[in-house]
This record gives structure tokens, C-alpha cells and sequence, in this order.
């Protein structure tokens, strides 16, 4: 793989990602006025290229970023733009900053981010900022055409003094694709670009921990209809893993040391009822207690905190996997039924954590379409208490999800 770090015109970072060694990226973000300098305008400018494929030689350049390949290992990455001191995040416009506030009651933590109203909101597809320029209209995306590019959001939801970071990524130039159309070099791409961001986010100190995901689907509230992922740097760890970690401990306490991933995922592939996919190095079920009409938890065989962590194996396998589930969901309803809409989601562990090694990483996919034309809405006692009403027994949705498998 080799990565290919450059600056968008107002200072944002973009990194292509490319299959090839001998790909060649160079073109600038040339968008007008009012914005920061394109990248080779002036000192420190430019594109470096780094190549993970090979012996990780470093190449020209004063900043840095981790590989992909190699978790911990420094090499060399893009330039800081005019005013940025090299090795230090680009400061946040100040009208693109959100605030984190805590909620007394709860102690939840809630992002307040009121810049984001004013969004691109599902532009025509020869508007779409997230398709590669082309003459007289540039994008998001300064290339003519690319395979997996990643930058950070023009409109994040975290950024500023509180930290954290939100970042875009599109796993294909077609705007009409799906994460479950990639073939099998393409959809290995998107997990190393996974890979790759989650590692060097993690070493940044003001992050907590990192969330991979898509939505996918005007009814999950997607803005931009272009196939393409977000990823989520969180300055603090999200409750809903701080609940879980608590759940570990607890049972770990209870039964002398057993984890309880573990035990979750040894339960559901001995009782089987509710297993979709079994493949050599990861499992996938729908959870005992699902809270979503189809909802499926993927498992590496051997537990570990994060992609970074993955042995060859199961990265071999997984894309095949993952895209095998993305493609069932597609034929839940028919097939003459839209695409599926749904939220895919990599649950990682905390950067800095003392359960950092009991937690298991794991995917969880599902879908609010509960039939086709009708949708699972969170309406009074989901969104008013946090109880959950599942309208399709959890042992249906994974008869159904099996059923759905490609023949």
C-alpha cells in the first residue's frame, strides 16, 4: 500500500491511499480566495508520498505519521501548512469549533456543535464534493480520479480546544458505488486506510479513542449520498463503551478472571441459533438481546483491542466477511427493494484504558428498516428512556440474514 499525504487549500489534511507503488499523486487543491495557500504555494508545501508496501524507507519531509503496517513506527508524512509548527494539529477555525458539555444527571458527555447546520445537505450528483475534480469544478478531492482518500471534515463535529477530530473517507471515485460492490483489493484498501488512521490518531495525546463507521442511506441521516465513511477521535472515552467496561469488569470479578467477550461470543456459536456467518478467523451473530430490527456483531476468533492488532489472518479474511454481510443486508427485502440503509461501525478500545486488553474489538452493522417501506423509529421509550422495542425476534433476523447468503 502507499499513502500519499498532501494539504487541501485551507490547511485541512488529505491522504490518498493506493494499491500501487508507483502511483503518483501531485495535484493541489487550487479553490480560491479566502483560504489557506494550496499546498506548494509556499514554504513547507507540497505533497510527500510514503510507501507502507515496502521497506519503510523514510522519504524527504518534515512531518510525520505513523504505518499502517508496522503500529508504532514513524515515518515520513505531510507538511504543516503556513503558520502550523511541523508535528503540531492544525488549529480549528474558530466559527468551526464545537463545545463538549457533560451532562450533570446522566454524566454523559454532549457535543454542541451548532457550525454543522449549515452543511452541504445531499447536493445533485454533479455537485457531490466528495466525486474527484474534474476541468472547471474542483472538489473536496483535488485528483482527477482515486482509490481511498481520507481528509478531515470540513464541518466536524469535534475539533478545537476541547480535541478530537473527525475525518471523511471515500472508498470509491463512483458515486453511484457501495462499500459492498468494492472488489477484493479495493475493500482491503479501505480496512488498511482503517488501520492506518486509527494508529496514528491513537498517539495523538488528546484522544481517547477512535470510531470507524459508515451510514449509509438518506434514512439514517446521511448528508452526502457518495459511498463513503467517517471516523471519530474522541477526546473522552464514549459512554457506551465506559458501560461495557464496566460490564467486563464486573463479570470478571464475578467469575474469577473469565472475559466477558470472550464468553459472549463462545455462548452465541455454541447455542448457533442465532449465528449468520461462521468463516476461520471471525464469527458473526445477531446478539441475543439485539435492539434493531437486523442488527449483526462481527468477531475476530481471537480477541484483540483494535484493527492495529489484527494478525495477518484474519485481515486476509475480513473484507470478504465484512462485504458478504453488507450484501445479505442488501437482499433482506427483496430485489426490487431500495438499498438497505444502514450503520456499520468498528468498536475499538480506549487508547489509554487499564481494560484496554480485556476489550474486544468487534463491528456492529445493522439497519432501521424493519420491512420493506416501513422503519424502526426511536420514538418514546427509546428515545425518552433508552428501552429498546425490537419488532423482529433476533432468532427470525438471523434465519433471514442466513438465508440472504450469496450463492
Amino acid at each position: 500500500m502507499k499513502r500519499t499525504a498532501t494539504r487541501l487549500a485551507d490547511g485541512r489534511e488529505l491522504f490518498y491511499y493506493d494499491a500501487r507503488d508507483d502511483t503518483v499523486r501531485d495535484a493541489v487543491d487550487r479553490r480560491g480566495p479566502g483560504r489557506a495557500d494550496p499546498p506548494g504555494s509556499g514554504p513547507g508545501g507540497g505533497a510527500a508520498d510514503r510507501d507502507d508496501a515496502a521497506t519503510g524507507s523514510p522519504a524527504a519531509g518534515p512531518d510525520t505519521v505513523r504505518d499502517a503496517g508496522t503500529p508504532g513506527a514513524r515515518v515520513p508524512g505531510p507538511a504543516a501548512p503556513r503558520g502550523a509548527a511541523v508535528g503540531e494539529p492544525r488549529p480549528a477555525p474558530a466559527d468551526r469549533v464545537g463545545e463538549l458539555r457533560a451532562d450533570p444527571l446522566l454524566g454523559d458527555t454532549v457535543v454542541i456543535a451548532a457550525h454543522r447546520q449549515g452543511r452541504t445537505h445531499l447536493p445533485p450528483p454533479d455537485a457531490c464534493p466528495l466525486c474527484p475534480s474534474r476541468p472547471g469544478r474542483t472538489t473536496e478531492i483535488p485528483d482527477a480520479d482515486y482509490e481511498v482518500v481520507v481528509f478531515e471534515n470540513r464541518f466536524p463535529a469535534l475539533a478545537g480546544p476541547d480535541g478530537g477530530r473527525c475525518e471523511v473517507v471515500c472508498f470509491t471515485a463512483d458515486h453511484h458505488g457501495s462499500a459492498a460492490a468494492l472488489d477484493d483489493e479495493r475493500a482491503a484498501l479501505v480496512l488498511d486506510a482503517w488501520t492506518d488512521r486509527t494508529a496514528e490518531l491513537s498517539a495523538r495525546p488528546g484522544v481517547a479513542q477512535v470510531y470507524c463507521f459508515e451510514n449509509r442511506g438518506a434514512e439514517i441521516g446521511v448528508t452526502l449520498a457518495h459511498p463513503h465513511g467517517q471516523i471519530y477521535a474522541y477526546p473522552f472515552v464514549t459512554p457506551r463503551t465506559e458501560r461495557a467496561l464496566a460490564s467486563v469488569a464486573a463479570h470478571r470479578e464475578r467469575t474469577g478472571g473469565r472475559n466477558l467477550f470472550d464468553d459472549v461470543v463462545a455462548r452465541e456459536e455454541a447455542d448457533g441459533r442465532r449465528v449468520v456467518l461462521a468463516g476461520e478467523h471471525w464469527t458473526a451473530f445477531v446478539p441475543y438481546a439485539a435492539r434493531w430490527p437486523y442488527e449483526v456483531h462481527l468477531y475476530p476468533r481471537r480477541r484483540v483491542p483494535d484493527l492495529t492488532a489484527l494478525g495477518p489472518a484474519a485481515r486476509a479474511e475480513l473484507p470478504g466477511v465484512h462485504r458478504e454481510l453488507l450484501r445479505r443486508f442488501d437482499r433482506l427485502f427483496g430485489p426490487d427493494a431500495p438499498p438497505t440503509p444502514y450503520i456499520s461501525g468498528w468498536h475499538q478500545a480506549p487508547v489509554r484504558h487499564p481494560l484496554r486488553s480485556e476489550f474486544a474489538l468487534h463491528a456492529e452493522l445493522f439497519t432501521v428498516r424493519r420491512a420493506p417501506g416501513k422503519l424502526k423509529f426511536l420514538a418514546g421509550s427509546e428515545s425518552g428512556m433508552n428501552v429498546f422495542v425490537n419488532d423482529v425476534p433476533p432468532e427470525t433476523a438471523a434465519e433471514r440474514l442466513r438465508e440472504a447468503a450469496s450463492r
